[in-house]
């Protein structure tokens, strides 16, 4: 018997007691990260924000086999806020509708979910009406017409059914249920909600395909609302993706349980506290830009391009050196102006030249590892097993 054939769904409950020491470790290291992020200015908390959102959409996908270009997704997301950004991209259909449901979840996370904004995010997922080379039903509940919805392994003949989905025909009762449930105010704890809201729409399966990314987009919203911030500095989606096997180990472990559901959910508060706490790698990046120009360049200010392009070389996943031809591409100017640029920077110490001249004269960071080496993480360790937050240094 799945958990949504039980009598008592969907009056699912929990032990709030047996969560309270987890939930309390989650929210203190919350309320540490957003604290550190808020002292620094506009322009590194959109950096921050930026790499969080990118790797969330990218992981999101990566979770249900659909690999994305990291590059594309990142220039989606820096053009749909307006970023000015070195290195853009063109991206595709597929890559900017996963962007736009992101962001609609996290930057609107204030405005009501509704039927309809839920068709509007499958159609995002979606703009071909396929999903492969199969053609869905995109923007409305699943019908009879596509069949069981049943999550399967193994040889034919021999699949073992890991869960199965409501039928067609209770759908709409299950929808205005979650969807009235959501809506509501919260009487539990809001980073609660984004872990019961996650299960419960997993459980419901409403559409043909893209029910896991859609569900952690619900639960991005209401983390967002649980934050108090459209800005996103964790990624649950990551950190789901690095425990794969287990996520789907606790999904199916609980569809085949009760209606209590207190098991998910210190699963859940675990697997978000490891992202909160592993965040802090993503916040020294951006730190050790605000350290490279305040002891750079707080003096002596670059034009806008060559801003660009250093913000772009501190980024942790630039591949390789600088070199006139790549700057010209990126900060989209000719190569004459690349070299000035690049010789500007020379000369102040802020480039230094590589070994090799000729077609492959490259340049490095002049003092980067001395701007970028040493230092711990940035938010205190937790055992998560144990859901201790206190007193563990940095």
């Amino acid at each position: 018997m799945w958990i949504h054939e039980r009598e008592e769904w969907p009056n699912i409950f929990w032990d709030a007691d047996a969560l309270v020491s987890r939930l309390a470790a989650v929210r203190h290291c919350q309320g540490r990260l957003l604290g550190r992020m808020e002292g620094l200015g506009f322009d590194l908390r959109q950096e921050a924000s930026l790499k969080t959102l990118t790797s969330d959409v990218v992981k999101s996908s990566a979770i249900e086999g659909e690999h994305l270009d990291t590059d594309e997704v990142r220039s989606s997301i820096a053009r749909r806020l307006g970023m000015d950004r070195a290195g853009l991209v063109s991206s595709g259909r597929d890559v900017d509708g996963v962007v736009e449901m992101m962001l609609d979840a996290t930057r609107n996370f204030d405005k009501p979910l509704t039927g309809n904004r839920l068709f509007g995010w499958h159609a995002a997922l979606f703009p071909t009406g396929r999903s492969g080379m199969q053609r869905i039903d995109v923007g409305k509940w699943r019908t009879r017409d596509a069949g069981a919805m049943q999550v399967v392994s193994g040889p034919v003949g021999r699949e073992t059914v890991h869960f199965e989905a409501p039928e067609a025909h209770r759908l709409d009762q299950e929808m205005v249920a979650f969807l009235d449930w959501f809506g509501t105010e919260p009487s539990e704890d809001p980073v609660l909600r984004a872990g019961i809201a996650h299960l419960w729409f997993v459980t419901i399966h409403p559409f043909e395909d893209g029910n896991g990314r859609i569900a952690r987009a619900i639960g991005d919203l209401a983390l967002a609302r649980a934050d108090g911030t459209a800005d996103r500095f964790y990624s649950l989606s990551s950190r789901i993706e690095a425990e794969r096997n287990d996520y789907y180990a606790q999904l199916e472990r609980q569809q085949k349980a009760a209606a209590d559901i207190t098991g998910w959910l210190e699963w859940f508060l675990g697997c978000l506290g490891r992202a909160v706490d592993g965040a802090g790698k993503a916040l020294e990046q951006v730190l050790l830009k605000a350290r490279f120009w305040e002891s750079l360049l707080q003096h002596d200010p670059v034009n806008d391009r060559q801003r660009r392009i250093l913000n772009r070389m501190l980024d942790d996943d630039f591949q390789g050196h600088m070199n006139t031809s790549k700057y010209a591409k990126m900060a989209k100017c000719s190569t004459d102006t690349a070299l000035r640029d690049i010789q500007d920077l020379k000369e102040r110490g802020v480039l230094v030249q590589n070994p090799g001249g000729g077609r492959s004269t490259s340049y490095r960071l002049a003092g980067f590892l001395e701007f970028g080496g040493g230092g711990g993480a940035l938010v205190p360790f937790v055992s998560w097993e144990s859901g201790d937050p206190g007193g563990q240094g940095l």
